[in-house]
């Protein structure tokens, strides 16, 4: 009976705490790969060279999350399959499917444009409601991508700076202070 009740307690207290496992240096890795994609981006003479560089940014980004979440979940004991970590993905996925569906929708439809807005403001959401599972302050970063989402759709001309701007710039800037205040 009392194994039962401290398994109960252990399982009630994951459940309620916050997604730390965030990675604040992972994030400035991610930052920099992004600045490293921009500036790859800008040379690019043709619309799907520059989407294969973001792209290809997504999944070296992403590979980076993955592998500095595990690392930081591990040295903190925070199971990320279970209780807030995977409150946060379920949180986090959809979003991102969308922002694939869309990636492929408006590339063929010609609209390369939209595409750094609309993939800064889904990054964005994903980031806010799976931080609705997370420390605040990755609610916070979660909105500077939608408002610089926005901005990238009202002024699509720029885009390959908004892209600096977000996915350099507030990953670096977020990175930072996730690191210092939370732990790495």
């Amino acid at each position: 009976m009392a194994l039962e009740d401290i398994r109960f307690i252990r399982e009630t207290m994951q459940r309620s705490s916050s997604f730390t496992a965030v990675p604040g240096w992972g994030q400035l890795a991610m930052g920099a790969s992004a600045l490293v994609a921009a500036w790859l981006a800008s040379r690019q003479t043709t619309a799907t060279s520059w989407v294969a560089v973001w792209l290809g940014d997504a999944v070296l980004a992403g590979s980076i999350a993955l592998v500095a979440t595990q690392r930081k979940a591990q040295r903190s004991g925070a199971p990320l399959t279970s209780g807030p970590g995977s409150k946060f993905m379920r949180a986090f996925l959809p979003p991102m499917i969308a922002a694939g569906i869309l990636t492929a929708a408006l590339f063929t439809s010609g609209l390369i444009s939209a595409l750094p807005g609309t993939w800064l403001l889904l990054y964005g959401t994903g980031v806010l409601t799976g931080g609705a599972f997370s420390i605040p302050i990755v609610r916070v970063m979660g909105a500077s991508f939608m408002l610089t989402g926005v901005a990238a759709l009202l002024l699509p001309a720029y885009g390959n700076i908004w892209m600096a701007l977000g996915f350099g710039g507030l990953h670096i800037l977020f990175g930072v202070l996730i690191a210092r205040r939370y732990g790495g």
